[in-house]
């Protein structure tokens, strides 16, 4: 069962905005067994719309098309679709009535023609509900293709998907299972990791396909099935993943759609009863925008102080000049006194302190480009930990993010 997904819009071609609907659609036909084949986005013209229909339709059981449904001159997927059909426009009784109450309810200019117009429908179309706007869904079935056009904006697209199309999908269609299982892995790159497990990959089952999808300071390791049998596809994915284990259990740290890093984390300090606090420079504060971007961080985490300046290690931790010539401020022992001073200041069990040179120039340090220094301070233990991250300023502190989170974890094995 394959789908093919169409974007339509300018704004996605010009990079105004970024296409999330396509990920999310993806991400649902996959979860009931539909595989999507191709996601194309084009201009919204109806030569455009034309072409790409008759490219699609010898490929795909279902067409899912995003925007152009809006009431102005420049939307015209829908009157481009009536064309494509052969077919001409009615009035839908039932989408009037949720337009004009949807302008009675929250509008406050009149209502126009314009629209009104929003109800006028394909006959050949089922009109699909859209709770959020005034633009419906339609749902064509022609020559044993589903098409089906749904408004750009995300909160609406997302909702009509969830409560009318995929429904619908299921009602008409037998599906294979696809299962997926995402294991989350960090402290070796991709190539170590295949090197690692070749053998392991070499013997998985026919049923059973492995995707390495690297990023800056993880590798995840998808496994996915597909077959007539969930319960079957389920217990082979888990088999393998305890075989895996045993090679490279020690870099695994959970798998996608669980508990993220973060979340891990904050358990593991819940639970211990500890605080936290972060010193930073080189991460400006990211590493403790990764644990206050979930709600319930105040259980453990106290603050964090961000000494990006030179002269703020000095005036605001209360490091001594004398140390920052004498080591400089990237440097283990500079990293250490962060650590120790904002636990102190914080009065938190655990601390941990970021120093770098991120680039692209060396600031006030001689270190070379891309040596970030973490240091951890508890009651029990102080380590300084020094690692190389490269010459790119995004990858050097993304990767110093994520390594002081493992670090973090690491503390409570």
């Amino acid at each position: 069962m394959i789908a093919e997904i169409i974007t339509i819009g300018d704004e996605i071609l010009i990079g105004q905005i970024v296409d999330t609907n396509s990920a999310y659609i993806s991400k649902k036909l996959n979860s009931i067994g539909v595989e999507v084949g191709q996601i194309t986005s084009i201009k919204d013209t109806k030569e455009h719309i034309t072409q790409t229909l008759n490219d699609v339709s010898g490929r795909a059981h279902i067409v899912i098309i995003t925007g152009g449904l809006g009431p102005t001159n420049d939307d015209l997927t829908k009157k481009t679709l009536c064309e494509y059909f052969n077919d001409s426009y009615v009035v839908n009784e039932k989408v009037l009535s949720h337009v004009e109450k949807l302008f009675e309810k929250y509008v406050d200019t009149p209502i126009s023609q314009l629209n009104r117009d929003q109800a006028l429908i394909p006959s050949k179309a089922i009109a699909l509900n859209n709770e959020y706007g005034t633009a419906p869904g339609m749902w064509f079935d022609e020559n044993n293709v589903v098409y089906i056009s749904l408004p750009g904006v995300p909160y609406e697209m997302k909702a009509l998907l969830d409560n009318e199309v995929l429904p619908r999908l299921q009602q008409k269609f037998e599906r294979p299972h696809i299962v997926h299982k995402t294991i989350l892995t960090y402290g070796l790159g991709e190539s170590a990791i295949a090197e690692k497990i070749e053998s392991w990959e070499t013997a998985l089952p026919n049923h059973i396909k492995l995707a390495y999808l690297p990023s800056l300071g993880r590798v995840r390791l998808r496994l996915s099935a597909r077959g007539s049998e969930r319960e079957f596809l389920e217990n082979s994915i888990e088999s393998e993943i305890e075989k895996l284990q045993h090679i490279i259990g020690d870099i695994i740290k959970g798998f996608e759609g669980e508990e993220t890093l973060e979340e891990q984390i904050a358990q593991k300090f819940v639970e211990h009863k500890k605080t936290l606090v972060t010193a930073e420079s080189c991460t400006g504060g990211e590493v403790a925008s990764r644990f206050t971007s979930y709600p319930g961080a105040s259980q453990y985490f106290k603050g964090s102080i961000v000494t990006y300046a030179t002269s703020s290690k000095n005036d605001v931790l209360g490091i001594s000049t004398e140390l920052i010539d004498k080591f400089s401020v990237v440097s283990e022992e500079v990293t250490l006194q962060m650590a120790l001073k904002a636990r102190k200041l914080f009065k938190a069990d655990i601390a941990i302190a970021t120093t770098g040179n991120a680039g692209p120039t060396k600031g006030d340090s001689d270190a070379e480009l891309g040596t970030v220094y973490i240091a951890l301070v508890s009651e029990k233990e102080e380590k300084v930990y020094q690692f190389n991250f490269g010459n790119k300023r995004e990858k050097v502190i993304e990767k110093a993010v994520i390594k002081a989170q493992e670090i973090l974890l690491s503390y409570f094995s």
